[in-house]
């Protein structure tokens, strides 16, 4: 198996009518966030099965679909290195893909809110295992990197599933006043996983910091509260 049969495999799914549309959806214009993404027309269920049946793929051949100019190659790649992190049997193992993964995401080759939120759950898996994930997960998120701020913030998704709520909060924090809806939507995102597990943690993070965040993660944040209580935080927040 090599990428370039992975992708004529994902080429074999090109819809030209659904180019424009998945162009529009990724905001590829000009200043926009995914600025110059290149689209085959395909379905994410179409681009998965392709990642299914080259879940094998010599890591070196995987690179070459993180190098694609086409969206759904590194949509194919993210979704391989899951199927090869879950079949890991030791923690060296997972460490080698990690550490791939963490090369492909500081070269910007995981550069689109999809391929972040595919992949980042997953790799999170391996920070379970270190001793101290805290340095790695600041780095990212202080990054001028839209996407390495986006995937510091959804890595901690792993450590909720884990138990261990504190590093959500902290990279919380320090994205609180970031200038990216995409960002805002990630944070707010995690706070309501982490609420899920304990409630009270939110809840003090938003009595703490309600006032000052935007609106869109406030929002995100407190989607699973009683109506009555999500209501009650929007009316706080404006005071």
């Amino acid at each position: 198996m090599t990428a370039s049969i992975a992708l004529a495999d994902l080429k074999a799914f090109t819809k030209k009518g659904r180019v424009s549309d998945l162009a529009r959806f990724y905001k590829t214009g000009d200043g926009e966030y995914g600025e110059g993404d290149l689209f085959l027309g395909g379905t994410v269920p179409q681009t998965r099965s392709v990642a299914k049946k080259h879940q094998n793929l010599d890591l070196k051949e995987v690179e070459k679909l993180f190098k694609s100019p086409f969206h759904e190659a590194r949509l194919c790649a993210a979704i391989i290195l899951n199927h090869q992190f879950a079949k890991a049997k030791t923690s060296q193992e997972r460490k080698k893909i990690f550490d791939f993964y963490m090369k492909q995401v500081l070269a910007e080759r995981v550069n689109n809110w999809d391929i972040v939120d595919v992949s980042a759950p997953w790799m999170g898996v391996y920070l379970t295992e270190v001793k101290d994930p805290m340095p790695l997960l600041k780095k990212l998120s202080k990054s001028k990197s839209l996407w390495q701020r986006r995937v510091s913030m959804i890595l901690t998704f792993a450590l909720i599933r884990s138990g261990d709520l504190e590093p959500t909060v902290i990279i919380a924090k320090v994205l609180l006043k970031d200038e990216q809806d995409l960002i805002h939507k990630a944070v707010g995102w995690m706070l309501r996983e982490a609420g899920k597990r304990d409630v009270m943690l939110l809840r003090g993070f938003l009595r703490e910091h309600a006032h000052e965040m935007p609106r869109t993660m406030l929002r995100y944040a407190i989607e699973k509260l009683p109506e009555r209580e999500r209501k009650q935080w929007l009316l706080d927040s404006k005071s």
